[in-house]
C-alpha cells in the first residue's frame, strides 16, 4: 500500500519503469498485451536465487527433498479473484489493494475440509472438498457468495456449540454478515438478528473466547475511512486521493469492535464496557494468553503505527500492557501468528510487515534486509527509533519477556502479507509460508517459505520446494485503451509508444494462505488467494519422498467453546514435547477451523497428550495412541 502527498508519488515513479515489453503478438481478440512494469525481475535473477538457496543446503539440518506443486487446475477449483478499479486500471493508493482472505472448515461434517475464498467483485465462493484434491463449487447451494459487496474477511467458528462450523464474513461499507450452518453445508444469514450488521470499513475477524463462558465471543478490526461516498462501477465506494495518509486525521478512525456472544445467536457490542479502545488502523488482531491468567489477551494490528497487546484481566476489563512486553513494534504489520518456533514450550510471536517495505525501491539482493525507512517523521507520527522497519519475531523467554530475534533467525522477506505456520515436513518443527507481493504497478515478488532449521533459524526454501517460480509469473490485469484522454499518470506510462486497445499483464502475487492436509495423505499442502488472479493449491509430495509420523488432534469443548480455541496442546514423543496454541489463525484476514498437526519426526511412538482449556480444565490422554492418526479428543464434564 503506498504512501502520503508526493511521498506515493515519487515512490511510485521510483520503483517502476516507463519501459514496456510486448509479449508473443496478439492475443485471440487480436489484442496487444503488455507487460508492465518492464523490466521487471528476470527469469536469470529468479535462476541465479534458485541456484543461491541450492547452494545453502549444507546448512540443512532438516529434511528438504520434497516439491509442493501448484495443482489448482486439476483440483478443479476455478476460482479467479476479481479486484476494483481502483486496484487496477484506475490504481490508487488504497487500501483495497490489500486482499482477501480465504479460510477452510468441514463444512458439512464429511471429514474432508472444505475451502472459502473471498473476494472483491463476483462473490466469494465455496469449495466443497470431494477427496482426492478434488473439489465442487457449492456457493449457490449454501448460500454464502455475498454477490455484489466487497468482501474482505472470513472466519469460521461454531457460535452456538452444536458441532458445525459458522461462518462471518466483513465487507467494506457492504455491512458484515454471519452465516448459521444448518450442518450439511447449507447456511442462513442471521446477522441482523444476531446484531452483527455493522457497516464499516471491516477487516479482519476473529472469534474467540474472551470471558471463558464457553461461547465464542468476536472481534472485528476496522481499517478507517480510506473511501468517499461516491459509488464506482462495480458498486465500491471510490478510494480517497489521500487515503494512505488517513492514519495522519485521527477523525477517519474506526475502531475495532469487540461484540460478546450472548447464547441464542446474540451478540452484544461491549468494546466500551471492557475498556477496548485501541488507536491506529486495524487490519487483523490475534489472541494468547501471555501471563498464564487463564484469559485470553488480544494483539491488534496497526498497519501504520504501534501494534497494541491488551491484556485481558479476568473477562472484565483489557489493559494495553505493549509497552510491557512488546516496546517496539512493526510499523506496517499485516499478517500475525502466535506459534512456539524452538519447541521450548512457551509461545513466541511472528509479525509481517508489509508497509514498511514501501518507502523506497529495493533491488532483490536487498529483499533479506530490514528496510531503510525514507518517510519523515511527521508521516511516521513518531521516531524512526520507535519502530521496526520490517518483520517482527519475538522469541519468548518467559516471565512476560520477548526478544526480538527476526535477523537473527532470517525471517525478513519483502512485501510480506499474511503468514501461516506449520511443520511441513513433519520433523517436529513448524515451519513458516509468508504471502506476499504487490502486483500492479510494481515489480513481482516471492512468496517466502521457510523451513525451521531445529528452532536456530529459518531457510530460505521457496525455490527449493517448488513453490518459486510460479507457473505463471504474468497475469491479465485489465484492458485500457490508450486512445482515450485524460489517462492518469500510471496509465500514460503503459501507454507511451502506444495507441489503441492493450492487455495490461501484471506481476501475480498472493494475499492470504492456508495450510492443511487438503488430500488426507499425511502431509500438509498449501493454498493462496492470489491477488486478481487464480489461486494456487500446492500439493505436497512429502508423504510420497519418505515415511512420516504426525498427529492430528481434533478438540471437543464441553464446558469450553467447541472449537476449543483458546486451549494449548502438548504431545510428547521420543523424549521432546511439541507445544501448539489452538487460535485458528492462518493467513491474513482468515480464521479456519482445522485440526492442530503435529509432525513427529522419527518417533514411532507418542507417550502422552495434554490439554490446557479454556475453561481451566486440564486433561490428559495416555491410551490409545498412534502416530498416523486423527485424535479426537472431548473435553471431560
Amino acid at each position: 500500500m503506498p504512501r502520503h502527498g508526493n511521498w506515493p508519488l515519487l515512490a511510485v515513479s521510483l520503483l517502476l519503469s516507463a519501459a514496456l515489453l510486448v509479449l508473443g503478438g496478439a492475443s485471440s481478440d487480436s489484442v496487444p498485451q503488455v507487460r508492465y512494469p518492464q523490466p521487471d525481475i528476470g527469469v536469470d535473477t529468479l535462476a541465479a536465487r534458485k541456484q543461491t538457496q541450492a547452494d545453502t543446503v549444507d546448512q540443512f539440518k532438516v529434511f528438504y527433498r520434497f516439491h509442493l506443486t501448484d495443482k489448482v487446475k486439476e483440483s478443479g477449483i476455478t476460482f479467479i479473484h476479481h479486484i476494483v478499479d481502483d486496484a487496477g486500471i484506475d490504481y490508487k493508493l488504497v487500501h483495497y489493494d490489500h486482499g482477501n482472505g480465504i479460510a477452510v472448515a468441514d463444512v458439512d461434517s464429511d471429514g474432508l475440509y472444505d475451502i472459502y475464498f473471498v473476494n472483491q467483485v463476483s462473490g466469494n465462493e465455496l469449495w466443497k472438498n470431494l477427496g482426492g484434491g478434488k473439489f465442487k463449487n457449492i456457493t449457490k447451494e449454501a448460500g454464502v457468495g455475498l454477490p455484489g459487496r466487497i468482501s474482505v474477511a472470513a472466519s469460521f467458528a461454531d457460535i452456538d456449540n452444536d458441532g458445525t462450523q459458522d461462518l462471518f464474513v466483513t465487507t467494506v461499507l457492504g455491512g458484515n454478515a454471519l452465516f448459521k450452518n444448518d450442518g450439511h453445508g447449507h447456511f442462513t444469514n442471521i446477522t441482523k438478528a444476531a446484531g452483527l450488521d455493522l457497516v464499516s470499513h471491516s477487516s479482519g475477524a476473529v472469534f474467540f473466547d474472551y470471558d471463558n463462558d464457553g461461547l465464542l465471543d468476536l472481534l472485528v478490526c476496522n481499517v478507517g475511512k480510506y473511501t468517499s461516498d461516491k459509488k464506482g462501477a462495480q458498486g465500491q465506494y471510490v478510494g480517497l486521493p489521500d487515503a494512505f495518509s488517513g492514519h495522519l486525521h485521527p477523525q477517519r478512525f474506526e475502531y475495532p469492535v469487540l461484540y460478546k456472544n450472548l447464547g441464542h445467536d446474540r451478540f452484544k457490542d461491549v468494546t466500551a464496557e471492557v475498556g477496548l479502545r485501541p488507536t491506529g488502523w486495524c487490519g487483523d488482531a490475534t489472541f494468547a494468553d501471555l501471563n498464564s491468567n487463564g484469559f485470553p489477551g488480544l494483539f491488534i494490528l496497526n498497519m501504520q503505527g504501534h501494534d497494541h497487546y491488551f491484556e485481558n484481566e479476568g473477562g472484565k476489563k483489557f489493559v494495553d500492557k505493549t509497552e510491557q512486553y512488546f516496546p517496539k513494534t512493526p510499523w506496517g504489520a499485516m499478517g500475525v501468528k502466535f506459534f512456539d518456533f524452538d519447541n521450548d514450550g512457551r509461545i513466541d510471536l511472528i509479525v509481517t510487515d508489509m508497509h514498511s517495505d514501501m518507502s523506497e525501491s529495493v533491488d532483490p539482493d536487498r529483499e533479506k534486509l530490514k528496510s531503510t525507512m525514507r518517510w519523515p517523521d511527521s508521516f511516521l507520527q513518531a521516531s524512526h527509533s520507535d519502530y521496526i522497519w520490517g518483520n517482527a519475531l519475538y522469541h519468548n523467554l518467559g516471565n512476560g519477556k520477548f526478544e526480538e530475534v527476526s535477523d537473527r533467525l532470517g525471517v525478513e522477506n519483502y512485501w510480506p502479507w499474511g503468514v501461516s505456520v506449520g511443520d511441513l515436513n513433519a520433523d517436529g518443527w513448524d515451519d513458516i509460508f509468508i504471502a506476499s507481493g504487490m502486483s500492479f504497478p510494481f515489480r513481482y515478488g516471492i512468496n517466502s517459505m521457510l523451513l525451521n532449521n531445529r528452532g536456530q533459524k529459518f531457510l530460505d526454501s521457496e525455490f527449493l520446494l517448488g513453490i518459486e517460480p510460479r507457473r505463471d509469473i504474468y497475469t491479465p490485469w485489465f484492458e485500457l485503451d490508450c486512445s482515450q484522454k485524460n489517462l492518469n499518470d500510471i496509465n500514460q506510462k503503459v501507454c507511451a509508444g502506444r495507441s489503441g486497445k492493450i492487455t495490461v499483464m501484471s506481476p501475480r502475487s498472493s494475499r492470504s494462505s492456508v495450510m492443511f492436509d487438503l488430500d488426507n495423505d499425511g502431509d500438509l499442502d498449501i493454498v493462496t488467494n492470489d491477488f486478481n488472479s487464480a489461486p494456487q493449491v500446492l500439493i505436497s509430495d512429502l508423504a510420497q519422498q519418505k515415511a512420516i509420523n504426525w498427529l492430528k488432534v481434533v478438540l471437543v469443548g464441553t464446558r469450553s467453546n467447541g472449537n476449543g480455541l483458546g486451549a494449548t496442546v502438548r504431545v510428547q514423543a521420543a523424549g521432546q514435547t511439541y507445544t501448539k496454541y489452538n487460535d485458528g489463525k492462518s493467513g491474513y484476514l482468515s480464521q479456519s477451523v482445522l485440526p492442530l498437526y503435529f509432525g513427529l519426526g522419527d518417533a514411532t511412538k507418542i507417550d502422552r497428550v495434554e490439554v490446557d482449556w479454556p475453561s481451566g480444565q486440564k486433561q490428559v490422554v495416555t491410551s490409545g495412541l498412534a502416530e498416523n492418526q486423527i485424535l479426537r479428543i472431548t473435553e471431560s464434564k
